[in-house]
């Protein structure tokens, strides 16, 4: 798919267009309404794709929970592997579209990695992520930093205080939910390590206040979330935190979703996640 239908879809689902003015643009570029939806279809995501590891998985102990917020509860897909009595916790924080298909599809995949896996719904406290991916957006779009943060935080002292939990709690998010991941480490010193998958960086003055060691995935082809890497880099060697940062070029932006035609890069998506799980397991195991 050519790279223009890719760069306008990035400004449609980052909020900085309505639908009906995407729509217009897509069919002005596309040549005619009828090619704008065909090409739609390659850029929205596919949920019929999304089971990579099937719901029932054997291996899997799989549950819905509810955590507390001192704010209202919050629910959270919670997956483990039944053979492991107790593993170090990973949250895992969703894309602006919510608690969909694809994120709990990548719980499952975490949960198989020997994690304690938590995805947290962020829509929780407006009922829950709908199933119309169009308005989850715009719900996200309305969340406060305060609520988004209560719910990260809650998210750690849940995973740290469950039975099955060693207390080791990391968090891997992706687009919105990277640049969480990169807000929950400002803030939460408990965390062990923070990666966050083609997310918004920190403020720079914030970025002393981190204390997980941090794992920072770009796509080269993103150029909006890439301004900040320089700034970020330099923070965070100025106060000497233990990051890594990997560019994957002709990548772009949510390389690693693959129920999404148009995005989805196998080569930098595995290389990413090899990177992933090996960076989780050491700093919240500490195997190398």
């Amino acid at each position: 798919m050519e790279q223009k239908y890719i760069d306008l879809f990035d400004r449609y689902t980052h909020g900085s267009m309505l639908r009906r003015e995407f729509l217009e643009k897509m069919a002005s570029l596309a040549g005619s309404a009828a090619v704008a939806s065909a090409l739609l279809t390659k850029l929205e995501n596919n949920y019929a794709l999304a089971a990579t590891v099937p719901e029932d998985d054997q291996r899997l102990a799989i549950e819905t929970v509810g955590f507390e917020t001192g704010r209202g509860s919050v629910s959270g897909y919670l997956t483990r592997m039944k053979q492991i009595e107790k593993a170090p916790g990973v949250i895992i924080v969703h894309e602006n579209r919510g608690l969909n298909p694809h994120i709990k599809d990548v719980a499952r995949r975490m949960a198989l990695e020997g994690f304690l896996t938590l995805a947290p719904d962020y829509l929780s406290f407006s009922g829950g992520t709908p199933d119309d991916e169009d308005k989850a957006r715009d719900m996200i779009a309305k969340l406060s930093g305060y609520d988004i943060l209560t719910i990260s935080e809650a998210a750690v002292a849940y995973l740290s205080t469950n039975p099955q939990s060693t207390g080791k709690v990391a968090a891997v998010g992706f687009c919105w939910g990277g640049g969480q991941v990169n807000q929950l480490a400002v803030a939460e010193p408990k965390l062990s390590a923070g990666v966050a998958y083609y997310g918004r960086q920190p403020a720079v003055d914030q970025v002393p206040n981190i204390q997980a060691a941090m794992l920072l995935h770009y796509a080269g082809l993103d150029d909006a979330t890439n301004e900040g890497i320089a700034a970020y880099e330099k923070a965070l060697k100025a106060s000497g935190k233990t990051y890594q940062i990997y560019i994957y070029q002709g990548a772009n932006h949510a390389f690693n979703n693959d129920t999404n035609a148009a995005r989805y890069n196998k080569e930098a998506a595995d290389l990413a996640w090899t990177r992933t799980v090996a960076f989780l397991k050491k700093y919240t195991t500490g195997a190398a």
